[in-house]
């Protein structure tokens, strides 16, 4: 087994467990390094097209997007079909053209300009309320505006980071997504955090797959509570 903390600290502290988990997936996983910046506007409009899609989809969709209007003042401007015709291949275009315009018209009227980089300068919370108060604009995309854009370090929980975190007890079981947020940042440092996030999204792609889990590879199936339950099941 893996060298770790003492095994009743890591069974009985999920913030021991969470840390545990983070230097174990980063030896597996190799180096969790951030990503390059881009302004968090585009951030934003990519994260939009993420929804209900693969990233590779979503980021098909952004490009074809920017092909056909140059600038986000000529996105807001255009006809929402022709919005729509250009992010098809990230699925919902219907839904996902009008949400997009509705999100730049807002951006526009509060700050006079479509450009959010100056949340950077801002308080977490302070810009995380910024964020939420756009139309559409859940705590998930908020997070991902403000960890990849901005260099805040909120966490962002996807389904993988969800599913994981769930399985490894450092959430209540009934916890939404929404929830998730604040119980996970509580618990993982702010310089972790960024780390955590790619290293649970990786573990849940690899390794912690919704329906069929592989837990005899898992680095972390000795501090994985939902495993040794099942295990114990499975003994009678």
């Amino acid at each position: 087994m893996h060298a770790l903390a003492p095994s009743h600290v890591v069974a009985a502290v999920p913030s021991a467990r969470a840390a545990e988990a983070l230097r174990r997936l980063a030896t597996a996983y190799g180096p969790l390094h951030p990503k390059p910046r881009r302004d968090a506007l585009s951030e934003l409009i990519e994260v939009i097209l993420s929804q209900n899609t693969s990233d590779a989809n979503a980021a098909r969709a952004f490009a074809q997007l920017r092909r056909a209007f140059p600038t986000w003042q000529a996105l807001l401007d255009a006809p929402t079909e022709r919005v729509a015709d250009a992010i098809r291949s990230a699925g919902l275009s219907n839904v996902k053209a009008p949400r997009l315009q509705a999100v730049l018209r807002a951006i526009r009227e509060r700050y006079g300009a479509l450009d959010l980089d100056h949340m950077a300068d801002l308080p977490l919370d302070e810009a995380r309320a910024e964020l939420t108060a756009l139309p559409g604009v859940g705590p998930k995309s908020a997070a991902c505006v403000l960890l990849f854009s901005l260099g805040l370090p909120a966490l962002p929980v996807d389904t993988h980071v969800h599913r994981v975190a769930l399985r490894l007890g450092l959430l209540p079981p009934k916890a939404d997504a929404a929830r998730a947020h604040a119980l996970l940042e509580a618990l993982v440092p702010p310089a972790d955090r960024y780390a955590f996030h790619v290293a649970l999204i990786t573990h849940g792609r690899r390794t912690c797959h919704a329906r069929r889990p592989r837990c005899p590879a898992c680095p972390l199936a000795d501090i994985c509570p939902d495993y040794q339950a099942r295990v114990q099941v499975a003994r009678g």
